[in-house]
């Protein structure tokens, strides 16, 4: 089972969307302002939300092109599975292919992250965009487990 999305962020190279993806404040301007850790290839990053949180292991980097992580901690659902970021350019547009791959199982919980990574993507987007994007805690409810 794997959760697949694709969002297009308007800037004219696909430096400032890596950015958001490679280090610890990027990240926390768009999904949790609660991460820290080790963004280069090796480390850790912790990334906390109300309640839990999750922590993954930085696999590879591939400047303007390519994230690769696994989950190695958090709900159980999640541990083991891979999460990447590809990018390419399309004019003034920065595509953004997304995956997080290896779900052992489709599940309720899996439907509800599939909605919550459409979201963050979205404040991703919007990070780079505006300046501003809607991590959690402050970031778009969509149902009684956020």
């Amino acid at each position: 089972m794997d959760i697949l999305h694709r969002v297009g962020v308007k800037t004219s190279s696909p430096d400032a969307v890596y950015d958001a993806l490679t280090t610890v404040d990027g990240l926390a301007g768009w999904w949790t302002d609660d991460t820290s850790g080790d963004a280069d290839v090796g480390g850790v990053l912790e990334f906390r939300f109300i309640p839990g949180g999750f922590d993954i292991e930085v696999l590879d980097l591939v400047p303007s092109k390519h994230v690769g992580w696994q989950v190695i901690e958090g709900p159980e659902e999640w541990i083991g599975t891979d999460v990447t970021f590809n990018l390419s350019q399309q004019g003034e547009t920065t595509i953004l292919l997304f995956g997080h791959r290896n779900w052992r199982e489709a599940v309720e919980f899996t439907a509800h992250c599939s909605m919550k990574w459409a979201t963050f993507l979205l404040s991703l987007r919007q990070l780079v965009e505006t300046g501003t994007g809607q991590p959690a805690p402050d970031d778009l409810k969509i149902d009684n487990w956020n």
